[in-house]
């Protein structure tokens, strides 16, 4: 967390510190202490800073213990498009090692996307999925 935490905010530091004596006992609180902000509890943040303090200590478990796919549903939807973006850059910098899925309505997030799926609603009570080709797609703005 402590590595993550400043590629999410562009700097300052993030901790755990455990809460009790007893180590299968205990429970853990996160500081968090944003660039040019006071160190804090989480409980003080807003909503896009709680996001990245949380994203920041998710990543950090699965860099710890990888797992070969994450799935993750609108956590960009209280982010700006600057925190948008070094989100974005941190989940291509591990979908080396896992392949993350996530649901997201945030332009920026979809930018970043290899593949991109769609629900769309034509008439009323009837779905179609929509999938769109990236490559082609890029290919095709490129070319006109």
């Amino acid at each position: 967390m402590g590595e993550l935490f400043p590629q999410l905010f562009g700097g300052g530091q993030a901790r755990l510190i455990l809460t009790g004596d007893e180590l299968l006992d205990s429970g853990v609180q996160v500081f968090a202490q944003p660039p040019g902000k006071k160190n804090t509890s989480i409980h003080l943040l807003s909503g896009g800073e709680k996001t990245l303090t949380a994203l920041s200590l998710v990543f950090a478990m699965f860099k710890l213990n990888p797992a070969p796919f994450c799935l993750l549903d609108e956590v960009d939807a209280p982010l700006d498009d600057a925190n948008t973006d070094r989100y974005c850059k941190l989940v291509k910098a591990m979908s080396d090692h896992t392949q993350f899925l996530f649901i997201t309505h945030n332009r920026v997030t979809m930018e970043m996307a290899q593949h991109l799926a769609g629900v769309t609603m034509q008439e009323p009570g009837v779905s179609r999925i929509v999938a769109v080709d990236v490559e082609q797609a890029v290919g095709m703005v490129e070319a006109a």
